[in-house]
């Protein structure tokens, strides 16, 4: 290879140069063709390059819960940016990284008092994936290494969050995955749920399905069970009543971990900084990303309880209790945007605002029963789901359908899956912008059909 090849060229800027990205969960020869391209953004709403507003009805990634380039945690990056830009958290550390897990563990139902932190929810699950692992270890049960996972659950995309998650699509293509992985059943029926309204009064029962596998694999090799308590991306399943606190008793009596992936259900999504405290259960871990931020710097992490900690703190003060950890964990920057985004939510009291707007946008939502194509609405917090009948033989071609149409002809923003429309709105959101958002699902799902 030349010299020349180790100087960085000069380039003249392509802005119409598409082809270059190649990107993920996207289907990149239908997006160059027509793509949905975005300038800028504030409060509730993104601006096309063509300058219109297009109401964010998805937070943009289930992430922006305090709205789009808010003042406080602009000025915070910023004002970070210029003071410490990086600093090490291995055998190092950050004022700002202290302050944040301290306000974090303070935000965690029961006894979490502690944070580990990561810079994205797929890290944030394979990370509680392996304190789990270890902690069975430092406790004398090294036979306890399998994980369970739910059918429909997604648990981001790093090796450990497929194998336990229940996606068929995410999987696939990824070989065998990680071994000594279960399952429990999805909470899923339409014909005992549909249109359901919150928590559906059908399906606890399907929590008991853990005893059946620990009967099967014996509680002696099970380390942990992972959940979402809103499964969100697969289309938003609520639990069923009483299924979460099922789950919780059946991992005690077993003692095996229970934790909670809150990455779109923490931090007001469901009403409450955490859907542990909505539910009353204390998992032994609950992982967060996304509404950690609004979306506007990657962070994550696991909070998890005083006994994991604890388990790791012995043998000699100078050795590593966990070899686990990224480069840039607890980055200075990614704090202090989450400090400021925490005082965004207190002070303009987002999450009460997300449980007081839950019956107006759940009403908003239903009122789309029997629009062209719909077979079932859910909603639970400012999240809904809309089932839409898929076109023969082209699964999933109506809903992508409905979310480019509602980009380029409508000005929405919307999420799909498949044939499933999900809503989950910045918690800014006012009466009219509910509104607004139906109005315009509205007349999408006329056009698509």
């Amino acid at each position: 290879m030349s010299e020349a090849h180790n100087i960085i060229p000069d380039w003249e800027p392509t802005p119409n140069n598409l082809e270059s990205f190649w990107m993920g969960f996207t289907p990149n020869r239908a997006f160059k063709r027509r793509p949905r391209l975005i300038a800028r953004a504030k409060d509730m709403h993104y601006y096309a390059v063509d300058g219109r507003p297009i109401i964010d009805g998805s937070a943009g990634l289930w992430c922006s819960n305090a709205g789009h380039c808010r003042s406080k945690i602009v000025e915070a990056i910023q004002a970070q940016a210029a003071e410490l830009d990086f600093a090490p958290t291995f055998q190092f550390g950050h004022p700002k990284v202290f302050e944040l897990a301290s306000r974090l563990t303070m935000l965690a139902p029961g006894d979490i008092n502690y944070a580990f932190f990561s810079n994205s929810g797929s890290e944030a699950a394979d990370s509680a994936l392996k304190i789990a692992l270890a902690y069975h270890n430092v406790k004398g049960q090294a036979s306890r290494t399998r994980l369970i996972g739910r059918e429909r659950g997604y648990h981001g995309v790093n090796f450990g969050g497929i194998s336990v998650g229940g996606i068929s699509p995410n999987r696939k293509l990824f070989g065998a995955l990680l071994a000594g992985v279960d399952h429990l059943p999805h909470t899923y029926n339409r014909a005992e749920q549909a249109y359901s309204r919150g928590e559906p009064e059908w399906g606890g029962h399907l929590a008991d399905e853990l005893e059946r596998m620990v009967a099967l694999h014996d509680a002696s090799t099970i380390a942990c069970v992972i959940v979402e308590p809103m499964a969100g991306s697969t289309g938003v399943l609520a639990p069923p009543k009483g299924y979460l606190k099922r789950l919780r008793e059946i991992c005690d009596k077993h003692g095996i971990l229970l934790i909670f992936d809150e990455v779109i259900t923490g931090f007001g999504r469901l009403g409450s900084a955490f859907a542990a405290e909505r539910y009353g259960v204390v998992p032994d871990m609950i992982t967060f990303a996304k509404g950690i931020t609004s979306g506007a710097v990657p962070l994550g992490g696991v909070l998890v309880r005083d006994h994991i900690y604890e388990a790791f703190m012995n043998g000699p003060d100078h050795a590593i209790e966990l070899f686990h950890g990224y480069t840039y964990t607890g980055h200075p920057i990614a704090a202090a945007a989450a400090l400021a985004t925490l005082e965004v939510y207190r002070e303009e009291g987002l999450f009460e605002r997300a449980a007081s707007l839950e019956d107006t946008w759940a009403d908003a939502i239903h009122s789309l029963k029997g629009e062209p194509n719909v077979v079932d609405i859910r909603t639970i917090g400012l999240v809904g789901a809309i089932d839409l009948e898929p076109i023969e033989g082209a699964p999933g071609k109506r809903g992508y359908e409905a979310m480019e149409t509602g980009f380029h002809d409508h000005d929405i923003m919307v999420r799909i899956t498949a044939d499933t429309i999900a809503l989950s709105p910045p918690l800014i959101i006012s009466e009219d912008q509910i509104g607004e958002i139906v109005d315009k699902v509205r007349k999408v799902l006329h056009q698509v059909a």
